[in-house]
């Protein structure tokens, strides 16, 4: 994987670990020590034309939006999605680093990331409270971040695979995937770039690209890209396993 820095003095700076980046879709894993943040400054502008979709997979993440004051806690296994033109900050509280996954679509191919940013007005002033709330909330207000727990994905069999949506746009899907022991998930291709990601056990991979196949095996943080037009095969010969899908633009073939 290439390695990369992002961000400068003012916005703090990001490490970033990037599994794929390509005309239709972007996957990175980025990581803060505990107690910093990610924030904004003239050069680099938190606010993309793109959606997203950012997967805790170790520590504890505040997320928020400085436009609006907006603030989410996400633990370990929880997701945060929003939509393009949104601001948003990260912090890394507790004790524990911080590692997020981030889907990203339509991708930086497209100028969506820091050439887009470049154009947005910039935000001067940020806040992290929703004063205008207080005495009046009397339902869950409007937001623009949403965070997605596991009991609230909308699920899916697939073969003997338990799929659950966690976001699904016109541009991004991005899915979770529970393959139990023995599990054989059927032949799948998507409408567009696709990469898994393994959480945790083991699974074996089965690809054919160009009537060429070839099976990978993968354990944690390993990860398979899969260009449109190949398909793939989720095969489980050990104990449960779980992944996370995403693909762009489209998930149906």
């Amino acid at each position: 994987m290439r390695r990369h820095i992002w961000g400068d003095v003012e916005s703090r700076r990001v490490a970033d670990w990037l599994y794929a980046s390509t005309d239709k879709l972007h996957v990175l894993l980025f990581g803060l020590a505990a107690g910093k943040w990610f924030k904004h400054s003239p050069a680099y502008r938190t606010v993309f034309g793109a959606d997203e979709v950012l997967f805790v997979l170790g520590g504890s993440m505040l997320a928020s939006n400085p436009q609006t004051g907006e603030v989410l806690s996400c633990e370990s296994g929880d997701s945060l999605f929003f939509r393009r033109d949104t601001w948003h900050h990260v912090y890394a509280q507790g004790s524990e680093p911080l590692r997020v996954l981030e889907f990203f679509a339509p991708p930086p191919a497209t100028g969506t990331s820091g050439a887009y940013a470049a154009q947005r007005p910039y935000l001067d002033t940020t806040r992290y409270t929703r004063d205008d709330l207080l005495g009046g909330l009397k339902s869950p207000p409007a937001t623009t971040l949403h965070r997605v727990t596991r009991d609230a994905y909308t699920l899916r069999m697939e073969g003997e695979l338990v799929v659950g949506i966690i976001a699904s746009t016109e541009h991004l899907t991005v899915a979770h995937i529970a393959v139990p022991a023995g599990a054989e998930g059927g032949v799948t291709r998507h409408a567009g770039d696709a990469l898994i990601f393994a959480l945790d056990g083991e699974l074996m991979i089965r690809t054919t690209w160009q009537n060429e196949s070839n099976t990978v095996e993968m354990g944690p943080r390993d990860a398979v890209f899969l260009p449109q037009g190949s398909s793939y095969e989720i095969l489980n010969f050990a104990g449960p396993a779980n992944a996370l899908l995403g693909t762009a633009p489209g998930y149906l073939p």
